[in-house]
């Protein structure tokens, strides 16, 4: 059986793409599952393929550092990909012109809401200064929030975490919380699922409707831009920091 393992890692470190198809094949049949169910909020594609894929390197006993080999080209198309949310914003640049005050707000206070909420419910919970830190930034996008809580002296990997588990929440329940707060604006949507959800939570108004979608890019790059300013002081305002 030992053997067995080391020609298997062997040949997984010879073919550093393996990982690249491990990663689209199980997103793919996530994907045709999801869709298959209707969209139940529980097998959305992300949580699905995290799931299996760890499962699948922990049964094969294959480090993650050997996966992300091949992976590295899927992280490479992050920065493309994130930069390609220009198009939807252009193409509504009128409409949010109109209403830049408005949005700026909007985002301002869902991330001082979003940041506050999470680390007081922590500290009530009894966590560590640490983890409120770690915590605090998790609903913007992972490089952002790294950076941000690498300054203010959280744990870079704690906060990887919150934020992939952050967005997958938020992708998986926003649109039942929309209806049951009966909130039907495309926009509004869009503003909160990008703020709260970063780029899962866009990717998910992005299939929902396209304004939708447009709105929660501008609402998560804006919270990109601005929590690297507004948060540091804002948690030594708290006396966190």
């Amino acid at each position: 059986m030992n053997d067995l393992y080391k020609l298997a890692l062997s040949f997984w470190q010879g073919q550093p793409y393996l990982g690249v198809g491990l990663t689209f094949l199980v997103f793919w049949l996530a994907n045709k599952l999801y869709q298959k169910c209707q969209f139940h909020p529980l097998l959305h594609p992300v949580l699905t393929s995290i799931i299996v894929i760890i499962a699948v390197l922990l049964f094969i006993q294959v480090d993650y550092a050997t996966y992300f080999n091949g992976g590295q080209l899927i992280h490479f198309f992050l920065g493309p990909a994130t930069v390609a949310l220009a198009w939807p914003l252009y193409q509504h640049f009128e409409a949010i012109k109109k209403i830049g005050w408005s949005v700026l707000s909007a985002v301002l206070l869902g991330i001082l809401t979003g940041a506050t909420a999470a680390v007081y419910l922590a500290q009530w919970l009894g966590a560590s200064t640490l983890t409120q830190l770690s915590l605090a930034p998790k609903s913007v996008t992972t490089p952002v929030a790294i950076a941000v809580v690498e300054k203010i002296g959280g744990n870079s990997a704690l906060t990887a975490g919150f934020v992939i588990i952050t967005g997958i929440l938020g992708a998986m329940f926003g649109p039942a919380i929309f209806k049951l707060l009966s909130i039907e604006d495309d926009r509004v949507k869009g503003i909160a699922m990008g703020v709260s959800a970063h780029g899962v939570g866009t990717a998910k108004a992005w299939q929902l409707n396209h304004t939708m979608g447009a709105f929660s890019g501008l609402a998560m790059a804006m919270a990109a831009l601005m929590i690297a300013f507004v948060l540091p002081p804002w948690l030594q305002l708290l006396g966190i920091f």
